[in-house]
């Protein structure tokens, strides 16, 4: 199969591409490229790849392709308020667009990257694909606007499916300590301590990212009836937590890290938890192989012996709303964040 991957220069493409190239799919990227120099670690093989914001996406991009997976956005929430508006210009409308082109191509598999944060406000029981939309910040509600254009446009030629990843964790070639397993990780490895700035009670799905890039290599392979115009929330059984909890674990595995909780703390109303039967029927071939202590250990270990200190994680190699605000002050893109003409060579 060959696949275009928009945005395989990110936090999960740069894992993705090299699952999907490993299973035998030929795989060339899309990507505005303004992540690429917040490198962790090794650089894998960059698969070759178009240097292009994904709004700007022509029909001609999209020709040859028997599939679209669609990364390609901002990426959390903070970004989302930074500029609501372009959240949903890239997230919502030009992901929609961007199905549109690949309607009228051969590229009959649309995989696309949504979240569970769609489901925003969502009470103490688990959720399933079928429950209501209560998202409450730009970034939940541009998924939820995107689906519903990319699942108006599904026809017997155009096959797009809805991968709701619950949050991701996990070492990455573009790593990213604005999630928040890396986060309590980090801090507690740099710092020795945790100190809990909400009372920590809030429900998150977590997945590692490693468990994502099978998911979505799991539904490019798998028949179409089993996929078509469907939705997923991507992870596993037994892996929702408490915020706080996932601070407790941290705590257990890094050695002298003391956790504590501040006290009358107010709740985020961003709380979750989903149900993950509906992705072990449709996809029974794809098994999620981490848990929140093992992604902890993980991120743990690629950190030790670096002295990374807070000032570097929370900054902008490692945190997306600090890296645009950077590249924003030194003229490197605009307003609209879009690159500088020079910057966009094809790779």
């Amino acid at each position: 199969m060959r696949i275009l991957l928009a945005g395989h220069d990110g936090y999960i493409g740069t894992v993705l591409a090299p699952v999907l190239t490993a299973a035998g799919h030929t795989v060339v990227g899309l990507d505005a490229g303004l992540f690429s120099a917040c490198p962790f670690g090794y650089e894998p093989p960059a698969p070759p790849a178009l240097a292009l914001d994904v709004r700007d996406a022509a029909a001609a991009d999209l020709a040859g392709f028997d599939a679209v997976v669609h990364l390609a956005n901002l990426s959390n929430d903070p970004l989302g308020n930074l500029r609501p508006g372009l959240t949903d210009a890239v997230n919502a409308a030009a992901s929609v667009r961007l199905g549109a082109l690949a309607r009228e191509t051969p590229a009959s598999r649309f995989v696309f990257a949504s979240s569970c944060s769609l489901y925003g406000a969502a009470g103490q029981d688990a959720v399933s694909e079928t429950a209501a939309f209560h998202p409450v910040t730009p970034y939940g509600q541009a998924k939820v606007d995107a689906e519903r254009g990319l699942s108006a446009l599904a026809s017997a030629e155009f096959s797009p499916v809805f991968m709701r990843n619950a949050t991701v964790y996990g070492v990455s070639p573009r790593l990213r300590f604005d999630l928040v397993v890396n986060n309590l990780t980090a801090w507690a490895v740099s710092t020795g301590a945790i100190r809990m700035l909400s009372d920590g009670t809030p429900w998150r799905p977590l997945v590692h990212v490693q468990d994502v890039a099978t998911s979505v290599l799991a539904a490019l392979e798998a028949p179409r009836e089993a996929v078509h115009d469907e939705a997923f929330n991507v992870g596993r059984a037994g892996e929702n937590y408490q915020v706080r909890d996932v601070a407790r674990i941290v705590g257990e595995e890094v050695t002298g890290c003391a956790v504590t909780f501040a006290d009358g703390a107010s709740a985020d109303a961003r709380s979750y938890r989903v149900a993950f039967d509906k992705v072990a029927r449709h996809l029974p071939d794809w098994a999620p192989r981490w848990t929140v202590r093992d992604g902890v250990r993980e991120v743990r270990d690629a950190l030790a012996g670096l002295g990374l200190t807070p000032d570097l994680f929370e900054g902008p190699r490692y945190s997306r709303i600090a890296r645009l605000e950077e590249m924003l002050a030194a003229g490197e893109i605009g307003p609209d964040l879009r690159r500088r003409a020079e910057a966009l060579e094809p790779a």
